[in-house]
């Protein structure tokens, strides 16, 4: 049983930054390919940064340059650290098991000063 426990939400200020944890156990972390999505108030829920089963990785125009995805594969942990935040990312955000229905619970992100 695949379970996806998200962490290190939080509220921070803009320009700040904050790195989400996706604790995963029932898979391998370091050759699945994962997702972080995040779905703010009364929007759709949009794909932020995604990687490979290789390593590749992509992101959202949105966040390139301010955003990136770390594996641990000695925690089985995917990692989103968000640099220069902004208000618009705010969110709750989600970790994936791309092409499955496996889905963490999500973590608040609120950027405001």
């Amino acid at each position: 049983q695949v379970q996806l426990v998200e962490s290190g939400g939080g509220l921070v200020q803009p320009g700040g930054s904050l790195r989400l944890a996706c604790a995963a156990s029932g898979i391998k972390v370091g050759i699945e390919p994962m997702a972080w999505y995040r779905q703010a108030p009364g929007k759709q829920r949009e794909l932020v940064a995604n990687i490979s089963y290789i390593g590749s990785t992509t992101y959202a125009d949105s966040v390139k340059g301010r955003f990136s995805l770390l594996r641990d594969n000695t925690k089985n942990t995917l990692y989103l650290q968000m640099n220069r935040l902004k208000p618009e990312d705010t969110a709750v955000y989600y970790c994936r098991v791309l092409f499955t229905d496996d889905w963490g619970q999500g973590t608040q992100v609120t950027v405001s000063s």
